[in-house]
């Protein structure tokens, strides 16, 4: 940041004469700073008025504001339209490192000074830097997660400690996640109507401090301390978890703030400068792309510097790895209100050389015109895949329950599409790499409840059931709800090993949602963001948890990390030698290549992929994929290729448990009975030699556009064509 930029140290800076306060109003005709009497929040004891200065930035310096502090503003400016002035409120300083509730309902901002000021030492623990390859989320919620683990001390269970117990990080470790995505820990508070409703935010998507942990997550000896406590309780969070190795990535909120539509609460923004903060139309009515019931404006620079410094003090000061960006396509929205994947302010954060340097992941969409941008953000980000999500859940309990209609389902080619990284929506020059893969999130269907429930089940929500999507792609497999038919249970089992396989054995980056690793169920509610109950805490004691299910998530994650033909960096291009890219091939349930008939078949529903990683990307590795997307048992040829001597059985998901199945080898050539509805994972043993060649002999690069992603070029008839999107 330049010493000349106008808008730097925003917020309360301390040194050796008190602390100096800058405040950004452009239409403000007046700013003071309140500073209140530590014992009594309504009192103030001393008022500085601030002096405005250039680009409408108000300073001033008070030795009252020193760390610990307690503190407000009030504003005054002109009347309009777009215009929310009124001196009688007391504001919260948008730019706060700490926060505290006054009796009133309004909030002080408390001065903080820096970690290391403080005491707090990082001991020499550094970022774990996960490369994107190697890298799988597990998003939690950071009270959720530990809240009834009884194997830590009660005081923790649920708290930002809690996290970062031996317990946890054993649990993590032991898992085999890279990356702890946390729903949002920036301080929040409910909305005005689920408090008339006596219900709360338990996800947290109403940010009311950008630069504040939540003071409710941490433990209560930090909370009764206050702000700088809570404060060291996250960062000695984000320590002990990269002692285990595991990143520290945070799900931020920055494209709507907690003071919802213009007859919302006042907190801090709206007092502040409504007319600049916020996106207006000509009538001076918000311009609403979040469905929250405001939208900050990017198209102004203030906006825009309060997310770079937001992300840059919990990157820098607090040393966490990366941000998930709530309706990150909001985030790219000019002054006009169209989106650019070149906007200032998320080229800035790649730029930046904290922020850029850890995993910047977007949501890439928001509810406004033209808000679907997945594919769409520049190089350097990953993206939610929503296209990923849809089709694999399509692909195996949608066309399922098409089959048992006696329906034919989409064929195997979109699928395949998917499975090798999604190169029909994200550019050659980001790669697979730029796809976040996942079935669930926080919001919608847990996995389990996706193979149990037709609809979403919402009614505890207060909404008579009209929240939450309506189109899951579940299938309930014939029985809606808790079953004791043994038959529905395993098929619903199988279900879930299959997209859990799918996930975990797809190229790009896979998200996996707490729970779903031991077949977490929410009772069919795809929208519990009110729930902070066992509905939506994780279970640990043995008979909630679904020990087969676990075991097969613990394997399938060990068999990613070991075979990176599973994990390349790069597409691969037709007629090259891709380094970093892994080669594939497709066959037919025969084991011969893949045409372009048999892409558009629908029913064609069994494939063999086959991967091999170049030697220069930690060796050399192959693998074989077999899917069988039907109920009814048919025999596959192993495919014989150049190199493969023979097939070495990994993992298949027709068994319950990974366990003496594994370790059976086969020829290639071999033929043998695919059980319905399962997929198996082979590891092809043999010279690479023969495979490594030029593409143009032979192979197609991993996610290759759909126009050649399936021939491989060896048969004279063979014909290059992929599968459709």
């Amino acid at each position: 940041m330049s010493p000349s930029d106008p808008l730097r140290d925003l917020g309360v800076r301390t040194g050796p004469g008190g602390g100096t306060i800058r405040v950004w109003s452009e239409h403000a005709t007046s700013v003071d700073v309140e500073v209140f009497a530590p014992e009594d929040l309504d009192w103030a004891v001393e008022r500085l008025p601030l002096m405005r200065g250039a680009d409408g930035v108000w300073e001033g310096t008070s030795t009252a504001l020193a760390p610990g502090a307690r503190y407000g503003l009030r504003v005054d400016g002109p009347a309009g339209l777009e215009h929310a002035f009124n001196p009688a409120h007391t504001l919260l300083d948008p730019w706060a490192r700490g926060l505290h509730a006054a009796a009133d309902g309004s909030w002080r901002g408390v001065v903080m000074d820096s970690l290391e000021s403080e005491g707090f030492d990082w001991g020499g623990v550094g970022k774990p830097r996960v490369p994107l390859d190697h890298t799988v989320v597990y998003e939690a919620h950071p009270k959720g997660f530990s809240r009834l683990n009884e194997r830590i001390p009660r005081p923790l269970r649920g708290t930002y400690a809690g996290l970062a117990h031996d317990a946890s990080l054993e649990y993590l470790t032991g898992l085999g996640v890279t990356t702890v995505e946390l729903l949002p820990v920036q301080a929040f508070v409910a909305e005005e109507r689920l408090v008339r409703q006596g219900q709360v935010n338990y996800w947290g998507y109403n940010t009311l401090g950008f630069f504040a942990p939540h003071a409710p997550y941490a433990s209560a000896e930090a909370q009764a301390a206050g702000p700088a406590a809570v404060r060291r309780e996250f960062a000695g969070m984000v320590k002990r978890l990269h002692e285990a190795g595991l990143e520290v990535v945070l799900d931020v909120v920055y494209n709507h703030t907690a003071e919802e539509g213009r007859q919302g609460p006042t907190y801090s923004f709206r007092g502040i400068d409504n007319a600049a903060y916020y996106r207006h139309d000509a009538h001076g009515r918000y311009v609403d792309t979040t469905g929250c019931g405001n939208t900050l404006d990017f198209g102004h620079d203030a906006p825009m510097r309060l997310v770079l410094d937001s992300l840059r003090y919990w990157a820098d000061e607090l040393q966490v790895d990366g941000f998930r960006l709530d309706l990150a396509a909001t985030l790219g929205r000019d002054a006009l209100g169209a989106y650019s994947p070149h906007h200032p302010l998320l080229a800035a954060m790649l730029a930046d050389p904290v922020i850029g340097a850890g995993k910047l992941i977007a949501e890439p969409w928001d509810v406004g015109p033209f808000g679907w941008q997945t594919g769409n953000f520049a190089p350097g980000f990953s993206e939610w895949n929503d296209r990923y999500r849809d089709r694999m859940r399509d692909f195996w309990l949608g066309d399922l329950r098409r089959e048992r209609q006696g329906q034919q389902g989409s064929g195997i080619g979109r699928f395949a599409t998917r499975l090798a990284g999604s190169s029909n929506t994200f550019a050659a020059e980001r790669g697979p790499l730029a796809s976040l893969n996942f079935i669930t999130a926080h919001d919608g269907f847990t996995l389990a409840d996706l193979t149990a429930y037709d609809v979403k089940h919402n009614l505890g929500n207060g909404e008579h059931n009209r929240d939450g999507a309506d189109h899951n792609n579940s299938y309930n497999h014939g029985v809606e709800g808790p079953t004791d038919d043994p038959d529905v249970a395993a098929a619903r089992r199988r279900s879930i090993r299959n997209l859990l396989g799918t996930l975990l054995l797809s190229a790009g980056v896979p998200m996996l949602t707490a729970g779903d690793e031991y077949g977490r169920s929410q009772r069919g509610n795809n929208n519990a963001y009110c729930h902070d109950s066992e509905l939506t805490w994780l279970a640990w004691s043995a008979g909630d948890r679904d020990a087969a299910i676990e075991a097969t998530t613990r394997h399938l994650l060990r068999l990613r990390r070991e075979h990176p033909a599973l994990r390349p960096v790069r597409y691969g291009r037709f007629g090259e030698r891709v380094p970093s890219a892994s080669q594939m091939d497709w066959y037919n349930a025969d084991g011969e290549t893949m045409t372009i008939e048999h892409w558009h078949d629908p029913s064609q529903r069994t494939l063999q992929f086959l991967a091999a990683s170049t030697p220069e990307f930690e060796g050399f590795n192959r693998i074989l994929l077999v899917v069988h997307a039907s109920e009814r048992e048919v025999d596959v040829l192993l495919p014989e290729h150049p190199g493969v001597d023979d097939y070495e059985l990994l993992w298949d998901s027709a068994v319950d448990e990974p366990g003496d199945e594994l370790g059976s080898r086969h020829l290639p050539g071999a033929r043998l009975a695919m059980t319905p509805q399962s997929m198996r994972l082979y590891r092809a043993s043999g010279d690479p030699a023969p495979v490594l060649v030029d593409a143009a002999a032979g192979s197609l690069g991993a996610g290759a556009d759909e126009a050649d992603v399936a021939g491989d070029g060896r048969q004279a008839d063979a014909d290059p064509a992929g599968p459709p999107s």
